[in-house]
């Protein structure tokens, strides 16, 4: 009952989080998201497009209780993008700030594990 619950707070931060990011990525000017790295801007939308696809994937399948093992499928693409994004920011140069990607990815990946784990059929 415990890890179901702290699931759910990851999953709901985590959502949070992507939801925020990724239509950020969709709404403000290129110019304002200059980062480490020159991104194309179609690279960014589309980023922002899986984030926010990503923010739903983690909450909707187990709130609405339909294909919950869509939740690990939505997880696991946030870490390949957090993986992405933990590289282009050290990139940059600094690797202090790479540690917030790669700490979402972690968290990401904690729950892709855990949801993969809860999801599995249970035996007749």
């Amino acid at each position: 009952m415990r890890k179901n619950v702290t699931l759910w707070v990851v999953q709901g931060l985590l959502a949070a989080l992507f939801l925020f990011a990724g239509v950020m990525k969709l709404v403000l000017p290129v110019e304002a998201m200059a980062g480490p790295v020159a991104l194309p801007r179609l690279f960014l939308r589309f980023i922002g497009v899986c984030e926010a696809l990503g923010a739903v994937g983690l909450v909707l399948p187990g709130l609405l209780r339909i294909h919950r093992e869509l939740t690990p499928v939505a997880a696991a693409g946030l870490v390949i993008i957090m993986i992405g994004a933990t590289v282009i920011t050290a990139m940059g140069g600094s690797f202090a700030p790479a540690l917030v990607p790669c700490v979402v990815g972690v968290l990401a990946a904690s729950v892709a594990y855990g949801r993969t784990r809860s999801a599995q059929p249970v035996a007749a």
